[in-house]
């Protein structure tokens, strides 16, 4: 296939999986149990993703407690009072809070990466939280003996060493995912906050050379979570100009579930630099319909209108399942909209006759 295309990371946990967590949770199995039921999910998550024809895959974070969690499985300095974030049906879901330093990372995502290159010979693709997501969990009124400056300090390192390890394990490319950039946006319509997101994710981005860089990539989404985002009604042109100031050569954009999608690509297409490879989502991981080849294939080509095939490539809007807990979408539900994606970029792919 010479359209790339990739996924973005989450994959409903099965249902065994999902009852393990909420056993564990409770004190009824122990550690080793867990490592046992995540194990099994991993596996047939791989065999299943290479079913889909798929040339490069991700472990589906089987393992992770949700897409941003992951470094502080571990960490016992948090309280759970921290920032909330709103979803537009009502629900919420809450991250931790600092509590004192050092900030150190429990659990890197390598880690994840080295096991699901046991159950596959594809490319493998690693999902990372970015720098500002966590740099969220500093609270307002500070840290006695530990300030915000000295936790940025620590959280660039260790952000910078997750990211490194990966690319040393083998990571086909490192996707960072800033669901937070559209959503500061909402929190913050002046922009301060989504500059400042964006200054503390280049200055992680700046310490790697612009090879390195071209394995290295975003995702922007307005969050997927029980079917339901947080930030669409923000204009996507207004977080566009920022975003592609991240030095990155790799950019995974929701489109699928966009409104305009049109007046995004056209704004894309006039923003983007060179370098860049634009994968545009062409699956929407809300929606239950799984997309059809032709559906997808007819997103590629109106993305390719903006985009020549050189700077082009296809993803899902977002993770299925980015929190562990949500069985909003089915296992099966989410792997046929990945066929769908894998096989309509194919075919747009020819019609394109690249």
């Amino acid at each position: 296939m010479t359209l790339p295309t990739e996924p973005i990371g989450s994959i409903p946990r099965p249902p065994f999986l999902v009852e393990g967590l909420r056993a564990f949770g409770a004190g009824e199995i122990d550690q080793g149990r867990l490592r046992q039921l995540r194990e099994l999910a991993l596996a047939d998550t791989m065999d299943r993703f290479m079913a889909t024809g798929s040339p490069v895959v991700s472990d589906g974070e089987q393992a992770k407690p949700s897409f941003a969690t992951y470094p502080l499985d571990g960490v016992s300095s948090l309280a759970p009072d921290g920032v909330v974030i709103p979803f537009v049906d009502g629900h919420t879901r809450q991250l931790p809070r600092l509590t004192a330093g050092p900030f150190r990372y429990a659990v890197h995502a390598d880690e994840y990466l080295r096991l699901a290159h046991e159950y596959t010979k594809l490319p493998v693709k690693q999902a990372v939280i970015a720098p500002s997501a966590l740099s969220l969990i500093y609270p307002a009124d500070g840290i006695d003996g530990y300030g915000r400056e000295e936790f940025l300090a620590d959280l660039m390192d260790e952000s910078e060493a997750d990211i490194r390890r990966c690319l040393a394990a083998g990571a086909h490319r490192v996707q960072l995912d800033f669901t937070e950039a559209r959503l500061s946006l909402k929190l913050d319509p002046s922009g301060g906050l989504l500059r400042s997101f964006i200054e503390l994710n280049n200055a992680v981005l700046e310490r790697f050379s612009a090879e390195e860089r071209q394995r290295i990539g975003v995702h922007s989404c307005p969050g997927s979570d029980q079917d339901a985002a947080h930030s669409l009604d923000v204009d996507y042109l207004t977080l566009l100009p920022a975003l592609f100031e991240l030095n990155v050569g790799n950019f995974y954009l929701q489109l699928a579930s966009e409104p305009d999608r049109g007046a995004v690509l056209e704004a894309i297409g006039k923003q983007v630099r060179d370098g860049q490879r634009i994968f545009v989502g062409v699956t929407d991981p809300i929606d239950p319909r799984v997309e059809s080849e032709r559906e997808v294939c007819e997103r590629v080509l109106e993305a390719a209108e903006h985009l020549s095939p050189d700077r082009l490539g296809t993803c899902d809007d977002c993770g299925f399942a980015p929190f562990a807990d949500d069985t909003s979408t089915s296992r099966d539900i989410a792997f046929a909209k990945i066929a769908a994606r894998v096989a309509g970029t194919q075919l747009a792919a020819e019609r394109l006759g690249v």
